[in-house]
């Protein structure tokens, strides 16, 4: 970014998914990592996690988000205030659209089967199959009763289809009543309120901080991400990026095994 005098101006805020970017496999902050973050904070300039986790898994990483204290969870449906301990601003998907919407999907693709995430955790689909563990207590009711909580994503699984193929059949159905992301491996959608997305929500936060896009420099590798890494300024994907997001991306930074966000962080800031 080069300010009106043509000289390279630093980003004056860094916006990077989790998974597959600043974390590693194991689900580790590298002791690199933590310095680097540590050492922007002092600087006054804000890290801000922006993931599609839910708040369940999202908390592992909190220790980690410095002063500033937010973090974008559940790909924009939740800014969370992690110093307070409390929401700072929820985008839920309305209960009427929500299950219209994925009744319609099951229709359109028999097998498919959903959960929500609410700020109380999950609830499943008897039908849904978990990848992860499920903790204790939570629910496996029918979709009409999980929609009885705000709910912040939902979840769409099904085991015999591709992602993509599963992604371009369920978008087709929703329509612009919904947003479908992914961001898994694995044939899981994760469904928020239309227009709800990283990158909204993102330039929801710059703007009460009084920080435009050209300003934020953002990591990520996954679909779910290509909406910040439009909106951003500087945009990087991660060595092992889905095809779409290293396509879409203004530069590629080195694997999320290997510091790849930290290395990029410490050439840009100058940090030693």
């Amino acid at each position: 970014m080069t300010g009106e005098s043509g000289l390279q101006r630093l980003p004056r805020l860094v916006a990077t998914d989790l998974d597959g970017t600043l974390v590693r496999s194991d689900g580790s902050v590298s002791p690199l990592t933590r310095t680097v973050l540590a050492q922007l904070e002092e600087r006054g300039v804000p890290v801000v996690f922006v993931t599609g986790r839910p708040l369940r898994w999202a908390r592992e990483v909190f220790e980690h988000v410095g002063d500033h204290g937010l973090a974008v969870v559940a790909n924009g449906a939740l800014v969370w205030d992690v110093a307070r301990d409390r929401p700072r601003l929820e985008r839920a998907v309305p209960a009427q659209v929500g299950l219209a919407v994925c009744e319609e999907v099951r229709a359109a693709v028999p097998g498919t089967a959903f959960a929500v995430e609410t700020l109380e955790g999950i609830g499943l689909e008897p039908a849904f199959r978990e990848r992860y563990p499920v903790p204790g207590g939570s629910a496996r009711r029918p979709l009409a009763e999980l929609f009885e909580r705000p709910v912040l994503k939902v979840l769409a699984r099904h085991e015999e289809l591709e992602p993509q193929e599963f992604w371009d059949a369920a978008a087709a159905v929703a329509g612009e009543r919904l947003t479908i992301t992914w961001s898994s491996a694995s044939p899981l959608l994760e469904i928020s309120a239309a227009e709800v997305t990283k990158a909204s929500t993102l330039a929801l936060l710059c703007a009460e901080m009084g920080i435009g896009p050209e300003e934020v420099i953002a990591f990520g590798d996954m679909p779910n991400d290509l909406p910040m890494l439009g909106w951003a300024g500087t945009s990087y994907a991660m060595a092992e990026a889905h095809p779409t997001v290293l396509e879409a991306a203004d530069h590629v930074a080195g694997s999320h095994e290997a510091d790849g966000v930290a290395e990029v962080l410490r050439a840009t800031f100058g940090l030693v």
